[in-house]
């Protein structure tokens, strides 16, 4: 019996108390005068290959007698990774909502980009409004040379190796509709 005890009660060692990671001052999601810092929202690669992401989130107030009334619209780009991209713009009063909303409507307004293989074939100038956007076919290696709403929208097209530069007006909104003129600019180089 009394060896039976002893094996019941063998020592457990104690875990060390876990510690909270400290805090680095400065490290804030804001940078300078209150402006918040532009964070890459991650793309969703679904299983049969698309790509969507998420270029900007607006929250829209509407007043009214008893008050405010906020929505969200999003604007969200599709691809297959393939050459066909589209842009959907979702409006709702929750985000999630409004991500899907954009998301299958962008889906819906897919139109074909000529690849020359994973570059465009020519340069071209995009113009929307006040927004004018430069596309430059890159030699390999290069790879996507360009900010924001013209990187996720080369992303979902399927372009490894571009050149881009952005003029005028930098609404995400606007740079989008200059590169997709852009792109419906494009020519393939095969005749037929």
């Amino acid at each position: 019996m009394n060896e039976e005890n002893n094996d019941v009660k063998a020592p457990v060692p104690e875990a060390a108390p876990a510690q909270a990671p400290a805090a680095r001052p400065g490290r804030s999601g804001f940078q300078g005068k209150g402006r918040p810092k532009f964070r890459q929202r991650p793309e969703a690669k679904k299983d049969d290959g698309s790509v969507e992401r998420v270029i900007v989130i607006n929250r829209v107030s509407k007043v009214v007698k008893g008050g405010k009334n906020f929505s969200f619209n999003a604007v969200v780009v599709a691809g297959d990774g393939k050459g066909n991209v589209g842009v959907g713009i979702g409006k709702s009063k929750e985000v999630s909502e409004a991500i899907t909303k954009g998301a299958s409507k962008a889906k819906k307004n897919f139109y074909k980009v000529h690849l020359m293989g994973d570059t465009i074939p020519h340069e071209v100038i995009g113009t929307f409004k006040a927004t004018r956007v430069l596309l430059k076919p890159a030699a390999p290696g290069t790879g996507v040379i360009a900010g924001g709403p013209v990187r996720a929208l080369c992303d979902a097209v399927g372009v490894k190796n571009i050149l881009t530069k952005c003029f005028g007006s930098r609404n995400p909104l606007n740079v989008l509709r200059a590169a997709r003129k852009g792109f419906d600019q494009l020519r393939s180089t095969r005749r037929g």
